[in-house]
C-alpha cells in the first residue's frame, strides 16, 4: 500500500550542523567544506538513484555545482546560529517504477518550489524498508534567499509561512495521486492521511524496547525522540480535533470498542497525563456515536460521518432499485443466448436467471454466487444483450487483476475503479444514462468508495450490476457495503458450482462458500488431497515435490502455488524455479535489477507482472511465461495469449510467478492448486484458496503451525466478516442474527469511557539507587599512580552504571527518569571522561547491547562490564575488528534462528531474525563498515553481487523484513 509521508526541517549552525555535509550525505558524495576546512566524504554511501541542482530563472549557472552552491551558502551566512536551508522529505510510492518515482519527484519540486525562486538540490534514494520491500524517498534541500544573476538577496520571508507547508502537503498527495492514477495503479494517498488512511496525523516508525529504555537514559536514540515527538504533536491534533482521530479509527473499520479507542490513544500521546487528554477528547466528541453491545457483550462505537456515508449509500441504491430505465427486449436477449449457444455456450437454469434479471430494466441489479458458478459467462451474454439494446458496458474492480480477470471471461472493457474515479475527477469518461457499470468482486470494496461510485451512477441516470460473494476476500477499508445492499434488494444467486469437474469438489465448494470449512476439508483428506508434515518447512518440501511431479506429467495443464504471506511466496518461488533449472525448462539466466530486488530470470520463466500498465496491457497479478529476455528487455506470453515485450528501464515490476498470495488469486481459475496453510488464513481467505482449481487441489500444512487437522479447521474456520453501523440498527434482521443489543436511538452522542483510567503506577516506586557506601571504603593508602589511576577509572565506571541503572529500574517501572537522574548521570558520565576518554560513550554502547551489564556493574562487580567496555572500544577504533565483529555476529544469529526454528521455538526465530533485520539496516548508517564488508559477502552467506549494497543484498538473500515469519 502507499503510505503518505511528507516532512519539513530546518538545517542550521545552532545545531551545530553544515549545509556541506548534509549536502555531501544525501547525494552519497565527497564535497569540501570551506568553513570547517575538510572534505565531507559520504561516498561509500549507497542507494541514491538520481541527483541533480535544479535552478530558477536567473540563478547562476556555476551553482549547478553542488559544493559550490553550498559553500557558497555557508560563506554568505553570518551569523553563528543562522539558518542555512530546509529540507523536504517526501515518501515515494513504492508501486511506481523507479524512473516514474524519480519523475514524479523532478515534477512536483520544480513545481512547486524552483519556479517559486528557489534553489532544490533534489536526491532520489531507494533504501530498503522494514518489510524487506524498497522504501523510495527524496531529500530536497532548499534555499531561503532569493537569488538573481548577482547571487544570493534577502531571506524570502513568506518561504517560512505555516500555510505553505500545508499547501505543499496537500500538493504532493495531488501529485502522487494524479500520477498513481495516469499509471492505471491501485493506490491512493492522502495529505491528511496516517498511512494512507485518511487521517490529519504523522505517521509513526516504530522504535524496540531497547532504543526506548536507552532514551528513557538520556543517551543518544535520535529515533526515539523523533518517535515521541510526533506523538506528542499527532496527540495535540487529536485534543485540538478528536474527529481526525475517529476518522483514523474507521477508514477500516466502521464501528469500534474502548479497546480501539485506548490503543489509538495510546499511540498517538506521549506519557499519561497526554493519554487522558487524548482519550477525554476522543470520549467527548461530538462525532461520537454509541450503538450498544455485540455479541460478546462489548459495546461498540461508531461515528455520525460514517453513519451518514451508509446513509448516502443505501438511498442512492434505493434509488436505483426503484427506476427501471435499462430494459432489454426479450428479442436482444435471445438473440444473445443463440449466438453464445453457437460458441458452444448454453446457460444452466441459473445462469438464465441470473441473466434475466440483470437485463430486467431496474437500475439496480445484483448478484451473488459462490466461486465458480459461471458469473463472468453469464454477463459476456449479458454484455451482447445490452449493446444490442444500445447501450455502453463498462466493467470495474477493486484490483487491476480482477477488472483483467472480468474483461477476460466477459469480454466487458474493464479498469480499477480508482482509475475510474480519477477520470470523473477530471470530467472524463463520466457515466450516462444510456451506461451499465458492472462491477465486479464488489464484496472486496470499501464502504465510502461504493458510496461515491452509486451516488454518481444516481445521478447519471446510470444502471449498476453488483457481482461478487460476500463470503470471499473482505473489503480493506472500512464496511461490508455489498453484503449490507444485497440484504436489502436481494437479486439473483447462484449456487451451482461449475468451475470443479466433480460433484463432490462442487459441494466442497458450497460448503466453504457457506461457513462449512471443516466438511469441505474433511472431503478432500478422505480423497488424498489434505497433507500433514512434521513442519512447515517439511510440508514446504512436500508441496513442490508434488507440484513438480503433476509438472512434468501434465505440462500443458495451468497451475498455481497458494499461500498467505509474501515472505512464503518468494521462498515457494525460488524452490520451484530451482526445480525448472535441474529439469532443464528454463534458458540462459539474466540478472534483473527488479523492483523487488535482484533475480534471475531465463526464458521459460513463470512471471508475475507487480502493477498495473495501461500501455502493455497487463495489471497488478498478470501471469505469464518468459519467451525471450536479456538485460534490457523482455518479452512474455500472458495467460490470456498475448506477447508483451518491454524495456526493463522502463518496466522492472515483476518477480517469479510459481507462486502467490492467496489475495492475488481471487477470480484466478486454473486446473491444479496447491495451497500451503499458515496461522494467518481466515476462513474468507480459505474459501478462495480451496476454490481456484478445475481438477484438484493439494493442501499441504506443518504441525508446527498446526498441531492437528482439528486445529487448522479451527483457524481456517475463523469469521472475520466486516460489519456495517448500520447493522446495530433494530430493524434489521442481520443484527438480531447476531446477538446485538441497541440503545432507542442509534445517533444518540455519549461518552464512552465515564471513569478516570486507574492511576499508573508512579514513576519511582519501588526505586532504589545504591548507597554509596555500598561500594566498600576508599583505601587510605598511598598508592602508585598507575593502581591509582585503575581504581579510579572502577569507581568512574561504577558510578556511571549506578546512574544508568536507576534510569533504566524507573523505565521498567513503567515511569522516566527525574531531573536529578539525568543530573546524576552526566556528571557521571564527565568524572568517566575525566579518567578514561569515551569510556561513557563505549560503556553505554555495551549496556544497549546487555543492560543487564549496568545492573551487575551498580552492584559491584564489573568484570563483564569492563570485558563488554573494551571490546566496544575495539570496535570503534579498529574498523577491521568491527567487520569481523559483524560478520561473526550475522552467523551466529543465522545460525540461531534456524536452530530455534527446527526446535519449534518460534518467537526466538523471529527475534533473530529481526535482529538481523536491524543488523542490515544499520548499515545504512555507516558507508565504512559497508565498504570493508564489501568483499566478504561470501562469509555472510550472500549467494550472488546484486551491484547494491551489502544491507540490500543481505536483505534480499535472506528474505529479511516485518514480513517474515508472521505467519508462523
Amino acid at each position: 500500500m502507499a503510505i503518505y509521508h511528507f516532512s519539513v526541517q530546518v538545517i542550521g549552525r545552532a545545531a551545530g550542523r553544515s549545509a556541506v555535509a548534509a549536502a555531501a550525505y544525501r547525494s552519497a558524495s565527497r564535497l569540501r567544506d570551506n568553513r570547517l576546512g575538510r572534505d565531507q566524504d559520504f561516498s561509500a554511501k549507497r542507494g541514491v538513484v538520481h541527483s541533480e541542482v535544479m535552478l530558477p530563472e536567473n540563478a547562476p549557472e556555476e551553482w549547478h555545482d553542488r559544493e559550490k552552491l553550498w559553500n557558497d551558502v555557508e560563506a554568505f551566512e553570518k551569523r553563528k546560529d543562522a539558518q542555512l536551508c530546509r529540507e523536504v522529505e517526501f515518501a515515494i510510492p513504492r508501486e511506481m517504477p523507479q524512473a516514474q518515482g524519480v519523475e514524479l519527484a523532478r515534477d512536483f519540486v520544480k513545481a512547486e518550489f524552483v519556479d517559486r525562486g528557489m534553489i532544490a538540490d533534489l536526491n532520489v534514494h531507494c533504501d530498503m524498508g522494514a518489510d524487506g520491500q524498497p522504501k523510495p524517498h527524496a531529500h530536497v534541500m532548499l534555499t531561503m534567499r532569493s537569488v538573481d544573476e548577482n547571487g544570493f538577496g534577502p531571506k524570502a520571508r513568506d518561504w517560512n509561512r505555516t500555510e505553505f507547508v500545508e499547501h505543499w502537503r496537500e500538493r504532493w498527495a495531488d501529485h502522487v495521486n494524479e500520477r498513481l492514477a495516469e499509471l492505471d495503479i491501485d493506490a491512493r494517498i492522502d495529505h491528511r492521511s496516517l498511512e494512507a488512511q485518511g487521517i490529519g496525523l504523522e505517521p509513526q516508525t516504530k522504535i524496540g524496547a531497547p532504543a526506548q529504555r536507552i532514551e528513557a537514559a538520556g543517551l543518544e536514540a535520535d529515533r526515539a525522540e523523533d518517535h515521541r515527538r510526533i506523538a506528542r504533536e499527532n496527540g495535540a491534533r487529536i485534543v485540538a480535533d478528536p474527529s481526525t482521530a475517529l476518522d483514523a479509527i474507521t477508514r477500516q473499520q466502521s464501528t469500534f470498542t474502548r479497546r480501539d479507542l485506548a490503543m489509538f490513544a495510546h499511540r498517538h500521546s506521549d506519557g499519561v497525563e497526554q493519554f487522558n487528554e487524548v482519550m477525554g477528547a476522543m470520549r467527548n466528541a461530538p462525532d461520537l456515536v454509541e450503538l450498544g453491545k455485540d455479541g460478546r457483550g462489548e459495546e461498540r462505537f461508531t461515528t455520525r460521518e460514517m453513519i451518514e456515508a451508509e446513509q448516502r449509500l443505501h438511498r442512492a441504491a434505493a434509488m436505483m432499485a426503484e427506476r427501471e430505465r435499462h430494459e432489454v427486449s426479450g428479442r436482444n436477449r435471445e438473440a444473445a443466448l443463440a449466438r453464445a449457444a453457437d460458441r458452444g455456450l448454453v446457460l444452466s437454469g441459473e445462469q438464465a436467471e441470473a441473466l434475466a434479471h440483470v437485463t430486467d430494466g431496474r437500475d439496480l441489479g445484483i448478484v451473488v454466487g459462490y466461486a465458480g458458478t459461471g458469473k463472468s459467462a453469464m454477463l459476456g451474454v449479458a454484455r451482447e444483450a445490452w449493446e444490442d439494446a444500445g447501450y455502453t458496458v463498462r466493467g470495474a474492480a477493486l484490483s487491476g487483476i480482477a477488472a483483467e480477470n472480468l474483461e477476460g471471461g466477459s469480454g466487458i472493457a474493464s479498469r480499477t475503479i480508482a482509475s475510474m474515479e480519477h477520470g470523473w475527477a477530471q470530467g472524463r469518461d463520466l457515466l450516462t444514462s444510456r451506461d451499465v457499470l458492472v462491477i465486479d468482486e464488489a464484496g472486496m470494496v470499501g464502504t465510502r468508495q461504493f458510496e461515491r461510485v452509486l451516488s454518481h451512477a444516481a445521478d447519471a441516470g446510470a444502471k449498476v450490476v453488483l457481482v461478487g460473494d460476500p463470503q470471499q476476500l473482505q473489503s480493506i477499508e472500512a464496511g461490508a457495503a455489498f453484503r449490507s445492499i444485497h440484504e436489502r434488494h436481494r437479486g439473483a444467486e447462484m449456487g451451482e458450482v461449475r468451475r470443479q469437474r466433480q460433484d463432490w469438489q462442487r459441494d466442497a465448494t458450497r460448503d466453504l462458500a457457506t461457513g462449512r470449512t471443516g466438511d469441505a476439508i474433511h472431503a478432500y483428506d478422505a480423497h488424498g488431497m489434505v497433507h500433514e508434515a512434521a513442519s512447515r518447512e517439511q510440508a514446504r518440501g512436500e508441496l513442490i515435490d508434488r507440484w513438480d511431479r503433476e509438472r512434468q506429467a501434465n505440462p500443458d495443464a495451468s497451475r498455481i502455488i497458494l499461500t498467505h504471506t509474501n515472505a512464503e511466496v518468494r521462498a515457494l518461488n525460488e524452490v520451484a524455479r530451482g526445480r525448472m533449472r535441474e529439469a532443464g525448462n528454463l534458458g540462459d539466466d539474466v540478472y534483473v535489477a527488479a523492483e523487488r530486488g535482484a533475480r534471475n530470470f531465463a526464458p521459460g520463466d513463470r512471471v508475475m507482472f507487480l502493477a498495473n500498465e495501461r500501455g502493455l496491457g497487463v495489471k497488478n497479478g498478470t501471469l505469464g511465461t518468459i519467451e525471450q529476455v536479456n538485460a534490457q528487455s523482455m518479452t512474455v506470453r500472458t495467460d490470456d495469449g498475448r506477447d508483451v515485450a518491454f524495456d526493463l528501464k522502463d518496466y522492472n515490476r515483476i518477480d517469479h510467478g510459481y507462486a502467490a498470495t492467496i489475495h492475488k488469486a481471487q477470480g484466478m481459475t486454473v486446473d491444479r492448486a496447491h495451497v500451503l496453510a499458515t496461522p494467518g488464513m481466515d476462513a474468507h481467505g480459505s474459501y478462495v484458496a480451496l476454490s481456484r482449481h478445475r481438477d484438484g487441489m493439494d493442501l499441504h500444512y506443518g504441525r508446527d503451525d498446526f498441531a492437528s487437522q482439528d486445529k487448522l479447521i479451527s483457524v481456517l474456520s475463523r469469521d472475520r466478516a466486516k460489519d456495517m453501523a448500520s447493522d446495530y440498527e433494530p430493524a434489521r434482521d442481520y443484527a438480531e442474527r447476531r446477538g446485538i443489543t441497541f440503545r432507542e436511538r442509534v445517533d444518540r452522542v455519549v461518552e464512552i469511557v465515564r471513569q478516570v483510567p486507574e492511576k499508573v503506577r508512579g514513576m519511582f516506586d519501588g526505586l532504589r539507587l545504591p548507597a554509596e557506601s555500598e561500594q566498600g571504603p576508599e583505601r587510605k593508602v598511598e598508592e602508585d599512580p598507575e593502581e591509582a589511576l585503575r581504581r579510579s577509572r572502577g569507581r568512574a565506571l561504577v558510578r556511571h552504571a549506578r546512574a544508568v541503572d536507576a534510569i533504566f529500574t524507573a523505565q521498567d517501572q513503567g515511569g522516566r527518569a527525574s531531573p536529578d537522574q539525568i543530573r546524576e548521570l552526566q556528571e557521571a558520565r564527565q568524572r568517566f571522561e575525566e579518567v578514561r576518554p569515551y569510556g561513557s560513550h563505549d560503556a553505554e554502547a555495551a549496556y544497549k547491547k546487555n543492560p543487564e551489564l549496568a545492573a551487575e556493574a551498580a552492584l559491584g562487580d564489573a568484570r563483564r562490564a569492563i570485558r563488554a567496555l573494551q571490546l566496544e572500544t575495539e570496535l570503534r577504533t579498529e574498523p577491521a575488528r568491527r567487520a569481523d565483529r559483524f560478520v561473526e555476529r550475522w552467523r551466529n544469529l543465522h545460525r540461531a534462528s534456524e536452530e530455534r526454528y527446527a526446535a519449534g521455538d518460534y518467537a526466538g526465530h523471529r527475534a533473530a531474525r529481526t535482529e538481523m533485520g536491524n543488523m542490515a539496516q544499520s548499515l545504512e548508517r555507516d558507508p565504512q563498515m559497508e565498504s570493508l564488508l564489501a568483499g566478504r559477502k561470501r562469509e555472510l552467506g550472500i549467494s550472488f553481487d546484486s551491484g547494491m549494497s551489502v544491507g540490500r543484498d543481505l536483505t534480499l538473500t535472506f528474505g529479511l523484513g516485518r514480513g517474515r515469519g508472521l505467519g508462523l
